[in-house]
C-alpha cells in the first residue's frame, strides 16, 4: 500500500503498526508526532470474501479489469458486507465503487463506524446526480451534508468517508461532499452496502492516522472553508410525551406590526394579537421576524397572525403555541444549518403549518398539532429551488391530513419518529413530489415510506 502501484498478492491484510510508530518517534523534532497506520485493504485479488460478513444481497468476485466484489441483485433492499473491528474509532476509509444500476430511492455506498447492521455513517451514490454524507441509527436516516454530482452507472468513483470525534467527512474523487456532527455511533467497523441497486467496489484501505503537536503547542483549529460558521449548539430531542392542553395566557401584548427578533425574546406565555386578516395569503408579513440563531419562546400567537413567523437564517422556536394559523405558522427561508421547532403547539391549519422555503433541515420535535392541512411542506414552486431535509420525532397530530410532504426529484428527504395521530386512518405520512419551477403547481407521486427519501418503517407511526 506504500506507492501507487498497489500490490494484488492477496485480498486482504491487517498491517502492524509499530514499525510505523518507531520510525515516528525516530522523527520527532520541534514538529509534529505523527502516527500513520494503514490497518486494513482489500483489493479482492485471491478471489474471496473471508475477511467479509455478509447480510443481503449476491456478492462474487468478480474481474472488472482487475478483482473487484460485487453486488449483482438490484432488486436487493438491503444489500451489506462489513469488514474490521468494532474498536475502530477515528480512521478514514476509502474504497473505489463503481455502480452497475440505481433504482429508485435506491444507493451505492460506502460505511463508517457500523456498530450495528442498522447503525453507521454512510456516503451514498444515489439516484438524480446527488451524493449524501449520512448518519443512519436503527434505519433512520439523517442527512449530514449533500451534493449535487453526476452519478453515472459504469463509472468508477473514489470515495472517503472520515470519522474524527463527533466529526464525520466525506468526499468523492478527492471533492469535499461536506461535514457534520453526529453522536450516532463512536466506533465501529466499516462496510459497502447497496440498496434496490447492484455495483462493484474495489482497493478498500482504512487509514488511523492521526496527528499529535507537541506538548506546548496549541492544537490548531481547522475550518472547511475561508469564512467558518459560527458554532450553534443542538437542542436536545424531546423525550416525553408533547402536551395536547392549551397553555393559559399571562397576559396580552397588543401587536400593531412586525416584531423584529435578534437573540431570544421570550414572552413569559403572554398572548400577542394581532396583525394580518386571518386570510391563506401570503403578502401578509410575519408577526415576528427573526435573525439568524435568534430564538422566539414561550409566546401565545393569537388570531389573525399574519404570515406567523418567518426565521431568516437559523432559529429555535420553542414552546410557541398558533390559536389559529393564517398563512402559515412558520416560515424557514435560511439558506442552509439548522432550525428547530421544540414544543409547542398549532390548531386549525387549513393548508401548512410549517413551511420551508430555504435550505437545510428544520428539526421538530414535542409539537401538538390538530385540525391541520400538513405539518411540514418542503416549497415545491419557491422562485429558488433547493435540497430540504426535515426530521419530525415525538409529535401529536389530531385530525391531519397529510404529516410531511417533500420534493423528491430535488433530493429531499423526510425521517419520522415517534409519531402519534388521532383521527388520522386516511392520513397520508409522507407525501412525494416532483417540484416545479414558480407558477406550477408541484405534482403529487405518491406516499413514500424507507425509500431513501421517506425514512420511517410502520413501527414509527402510531393510531389511537
Amino acid at each position: 500500500m506504500g506507492s501507487q502501484t498497489r500490490s494484488r498478492r492477496r485480498s486482504w491484510k491487517l498491517l502492524a503498526a509499530g514499525g510505523t510508530a518507531a520510525l515516528a518517534i525516530g522523527l520527532v523534532g520541534v514538529t509534529q508526532l505523527a502516527f500513520a497506520a494503514t490497518v486494513f485493504s482489500a483489493n479482492f485479488e485471491d478471489g474471496t470474501t473471508n475477511a467479509w460478513s455478509k447480510s443481503g444481497g449476491t456478492w462474487t468476485v468478480v474481474t472488472d479489469g482487475t478483482k473487484a466484489v460485487q453486488q449483482s441483485n438490484g432488486s436487493s433492499e438491503n444489500s451489506r458486507l462489513f469488514a474490521g473491528d468494532t474498536g475502530w474509532t477515528t480512521y478514514t476509509v476509502q474504497a473505489r465503487v463503481k455502480p452497475l444500476s440505481l433504482g429508485s430511492g435506491g444507493f451505492v455506498g460506502l460505511l463508517a463506524r457500523a456498530k450495528s447492521s442498522t447503525s453507521f455513517y454512510r456516503l451514498a451514490l444515489m439516484p438524480g446526480n446527488v451524493v449524501q454524507l449520512q448518519a443512519v441509527n436503527s434505519g433512520a436516516v439523517t442527512v449530514l451534508a449533500s451534493k449535487s454530482q453526476t452519478v453515472s452507472t459504469g463509472t468508477w468513483y473514489t470515495l472517503s468517508l472520515t470519522a474524527n470525534g463527533s466529526t464525520i467527512s466525506g468526499s468523492v474523487n478527492g471533492s469535499s461532499v461536506g461535514s457534520g456532527s453526529s453522536s450516532v455511533s463512536a466506533s465501529g467497523r466499516i462496510g459497502l452496502q447497496t440498496a434496490y441497486s447492484s455495483g462493484n467496489f474495489d482497493d478498500v484501505t482504512v487509514d488511523s492516522s492521526t496527528t499529535t503537536p507537541p506538548p506546548t503547542s496549541p492544537t490548531p483549529t481547522r475550518t472547511a472553508s475561508p469564512t467558518p460558521t459560527p458554532t450553534r449548539t443542538s437542542p436536545p430531542p424531546t423525550t416525553t410525551p408533547p402536551s395536547s392542553n392549551w397553555p393559559t395566557k399571562t397576559g396580552d401584548v397588543s401587536v400593531s406590526g412586525t416584531i423584529n427578533v435578534s437573540g431570544t425574546l421570550d414572552g413569559g406565555l403572554k398572548r400577542y394579537c394581532c396583525i394580518g386578516d386571518g386570510s391563506q395569503s401570503e403578502s401578509q408579513d410575519p408577526m415576528f421576524d427573526l435573525a439568524d440563531g435568534a430564538t422566539l419562546k414561550n409566546v401565545i400567537i393569537g388570531s389573525p397572525a399574519g404570515d406567523g413567523v418567518h426565521c431568516e437564517g437559523r432559529c429555535t422556536i420553542q414552546n410557541v403555541w398558533w390559536e389559529d394559523v393564517g398563512e402559515d405558522a412558520a416560515t424557514f427561508l435560511a439558506t442552509n444549518g439548522d432550525s428547530y421547532v421544540i414544543g409547542g403547539g398549532a390548531m386549525n391549519a387549513d393548508d401548512k403549518v410549517f413551511q420551508h422555503n430555504g435550505s437545510g433541515t428544520v428539526h421538530i420535535s414535542g409539537f401538538y398539532a390538530k385540525s391541520i392541512g400538513k405539518l411540514y411542506r418542503g416549497c415545491g414552486n419557491c422562485t429558488k429551488s433547493y435540497e430540504r431535509h426535515v426530521t419530525v420525532d415525538n409529535v401529536i397530530l389530531d385530525s391531519p391530513k397529510y404529516v410531511v410532504g417533500i420534493n423528491i426529484n430535488w433530493g429531499d428527504t423526510a425521517t419520522l419518529s415517534r409519531i402519534t395521530l388521532i383521527n388520522g386512518s386516511k392520513t397520508h405520512i409522507c407525501a412525494e413530489y416532483n417540484g416545479v419551477a414558480k407558477g406550477s403547481e408541484p405534482p403529487y407521486l405518491g406516499d413514500g415510506m424507507g425509500d431513501g427519501h421517506c425514512n420511517f418503517s410502520s413501527s414509527d407511526i402510531t393510531y389511537k
